[in-house]
């Protein structure tokens, strides 16, 4: 039987902090959908591709979610590692300075320190609230389970007054932790950052011949980038457009189309999908994706986290 009071510790647990982060999401989630995609630059090693991950509400795909989290709390420890690394050295050249060095030398090597102490603070407390939300997550996961768990109890054994009120006041808690996981969800991307991506070109070797042209389609979520491109006479390759940045998602993957493009028609080269959480990392990357089953194609991007 289901002790009286689980229901009041379940709402109490979740409804007090599923009020607040679905104030603070909506207020935020706001403010991040009016960005715009703009004009960005990077450099970077290899990605490779990966499998499609079909798109879900947060509570029905609990393991992408813990996969963001773990990828998202990797990539900001690297860079607060890099930037710490960076102050050590920068402090050792303060501690020479004072003794052989110029003062104007001096208070820009200070200024510089200064700036990145702060940096790091700032990275300190983001890595701070990645981690209060993710332990927030885990908590109403287990209070969905528990709930899931109790209504699987009750199927199974004989139906009375209580039962089915029980089964209520289950169904309640468990909408009610969905509801503020989805909450989560909003919070988490806030703290996604964006992906600034620069259009590398196709690696085709002898596929790729002068005058072909080819259009290459990137999707992640409803944001969208459709660029054309021509091979050249030098094989070199004009795009018309080089860089973009796209705001990642929870559950959004990069969808990747290229066609090439003759006269009025167009024939599909290929489709490929890949991770999205694969790209938080602190140093930039190359992605490298097979377009054709084959290999005979390839397409280049850059991606750099921030």
């Amino acid at each position: 039987m289901l002790p009286g009071n689980f229901g009041q510790c379940c709402r109490q647990r979740a409804t007090n902090f599923g009020q607040c982060c679905r104030q603070r999401a909506t207020r935020l989630s706001s403010a991040r959908s009016s960005l715009r995609t703009k004009v960005i630059a990077g450099k970077s090693p290899r990605i490779p591709s990966s499998s499609r991950v079909g798109s879900s509400i947060w509570g029905q795909q609990p393991e992408q979610v813990d996969r963001i989290f773990q990828a998202l709390r990797k990539g900001l420890k690297d860079y607060l590692e890099n930037h710490q690394t960076e102050l050590d050295f920068l402090s050792s050249q303060q501690r020479d300075t004072k003794r052989n060095s110029r003062l104007a030398f001096f208070y820009d090597l200070e200024k510089e320190i200064r700036a990145l102490e702060r940096y790091i603070r700032r990275l300190e407390f983001q890595i701070s609230k990645v981690e209060e939300l993710y332990e927030s997550y885990c908590i109403q996961w287990r209070l969905c389970q528990g709930a899931l768990n109790m209504k699987r109890a009750f199927s199974l054994s004989p139906s009375s007054r209580q039962s089915r009120e029980s089964l209520l006041e289950l169904n309640r808690n468990h909408r009610h932790s969905l509801e503020d996981m989805c909450a989560m969800e909003g919070e988490l991307e806030i703290l996604l950052g964006e992906l600034q991506i620069k259009m590398k070109g196709l690696i085709g070797f002898a596929r790729l011949c002068p005058g072909d042209q080819y259009e290459v389609l990137i999707r992640l979520g409803r944001q969208r980038w459709r660029i054309r491109g021509r091979i050249q006479t030098d094989d070199q390759q004009l795009w018309d457009e080089e860089e973009i940045v796209f705001l990642p998602h929870i559950h959004g993957n990069f969808e990747i189309k290229v066609t090439e493009v003759k006269g009025l028609s167009s024939i599909l080269v290929g489709m490929v999908t890949c991770r999205s959480a694969d790209f938080f990392t602190a140093w930039p990357q190359m992605m490298v994706v097979d377009i054709t089953e084959l290999g005979t194609i390839k397409l280049q991007l850059e991606v750099v986290w921030k």
